[in-house]
């Protein structure tokens, strides 16, 4: 039977590095606080004003062909997950598909914040083993940055950018790939988390620009409680249909949202914390990128086998779990 695996992994972020100590210097925090509250040191920033979240796609997708010798003529499908696109249209896969010269390639946008990259795996697998098409890229760019307001203290040390990239491929060898996942959305979430102002319900005016309203806005108790609950149950799902338990884990790759959030849902699921992988500290939230990032950054750590639990929570609310095993 045919399935999918991820077959290679690479990730890019921005020179600039935004400290916490810098951050204190344009509102009104300090180290401890962030640190204690979020675990957050340092985020990585896109400080050049015109280049948008296709940069840091199109840098993770051409070192991402590099590293697998794949030819940009070969690859059938481009799928970015972001929250940050260059523009409302046209998508910024197409962008990111004309930088690395992808031409026989077909691609769209998917917009699950920060459950992105899960959702676009899922995806990527599903074209894969209907054997549509051979090689699918998943890449996840987002410019956080673009949308952090810089004057609201309890937003703006949580988010950085980067971009993550993984090439999908199909396999016949057997308990290797992309096994499952349990994805879930409910709009109860609409009003805790999201940018007020700039769609089609709340178009963009002097108003809106005036009151602040283009930047993310976020209910941090209910969106930490939704997200640790949501987590929890839906890495338990999709463990309890595979049968795995926090045993025969090898990894758990939460999205790196907050620090607190991931020890909250580490230590209720009871696995080992030295299974649980975490950059949250040099990166913040890089949204939809954070996991293929950190996957990425841990990648000497993986094994041609192990057994991985991603899982992700982001506006909507959207949320979800994936069980993989690695292929390379």
């Amino acid at each position: 039977m045919l399935n999918a695996k991820i077959t290679g992994i690479a990730s890019y972020v921005p020179d600039y590095v935004l400290t916490n100590d810098e951050l204190s210097r344009m509102v009104d925090t300090n180290d401890e606080w962030i640190t204690t509250r979020v675990g957050i040191k340092e985020r990585r920033i896109l400080k050049d004003a015109e280049l948008g979240s296709s940069y840091m796609g199109i840098q993770a997708v051409n070192k991402l062909l590099e590293e697998t010798h794949t030819a940009a003529a070969d690859v059938d499908m481009i799928i970015c997950a972001t929250s940050n696109p260059d523009y409302r249209f046209p998508s910024t896969a197409s962008v990111i598909a004309q930088g690395c010269g992808t031409v026989n390639a077909y691609g769209y946008d998917i917009q699950a914040a920060c459950a992105g990259f899960i959702v676009s795996l899922q995806a990527a697998a599903a074209y894969v083993r209907s054997g549509m098409y051979k090689k699918v890229i998943v890449v996840a760019a987002e410019k956080m940055s673009s949308m952090t307001n810089y004057k609201d203290r309890s937003t703006c040390p949580l988010f950085g950018d980067a971009a993550g990239a993984v090439l999908v491929e199909p396999t016949k060898e057997e308990n290797v790939g992309i096994i499952d996942g349990v994805f879930h959305v409910d709009g109860i979430g609409l009003p805790h988390l999201l940018m007020k102002a700039g769609g089609s319900a709340r178009p963009a005016s002097h108003e809106t620009v005036d009151n602040d309203e283009h930047y993310v806005y976020q209910e941090g108790r209910a969106v930490y409680k939704h997200a640790v609950t949501d987590m929890l149950t839906s890495s338990q799902d999709v463990m309890r249909r595979n049968n795995l338990s926090v045993d025969n884990i090898d990894w758990f790759v939460p999205h790196q949202a907050n620090l607190r959030i991931i020890e909250a849902v580490g230590d209720r699921l009871g696995i080992d914390t030295e299974k649980v992988l975490v950059n949250i500290e040099h990166y913040g939230n890089t949204s939809a990128a954070s996991i293929p990032l950190c996957l990425d950054e841990h990648k000497g750590k993986l094994k041609k086998g192990d057994k991985i639990v991603l899982t992700a929570f982001g506006a909507g609310f959207t949320w979800g779990a994936m069980y993989i095993v690695w292929g390379f």
